[in-house]
């Protein structure tokens, strides 16, 4: 599989290493979250067949981490994001 890297062009996915659901990214507030909010953010998950944004940190690479949109049924990537952009979109990061 190949994931066309935002900054570095196409690389092959043996460069990279698979965390999950790029939802990881919008983790629980540690001031006002509730032991119930932790308990689903690290246990619960869905496991979709179709459009999946995942998150891939380039280990062979630059260390980036990227929000990789897959079909899971098929592997084809339809869009790469450095996940800092993502997370700042979402208010998370500076």
């Amino acid at each position: 599989m190949i994931i066309n890297h935002p900054l570095l062009g196409p690389r092959d996915s043996a460069e990279f290493v698979y965390l999950g659901d790029a939802e990881l990214i919008d983790r629980p507030d540690p001031e006002t979250a509730s032991p119930e909010d932790w308990y689903e953010y690290g246990y619960l998950r869905d496991n979709p067949a179709g459009l999946h944004r995942e998150l891939w940190w380039h280990e062979g690479g630059d260390r980036s981490w990227l929000v990789v949109t897959r079909n899971t049924m098929t592997h084809e990537i339809t869009s790469v994001e450095i996940a800092r952009d993502v997370a700042r979109k979402m208010g998370r990061s500076s």
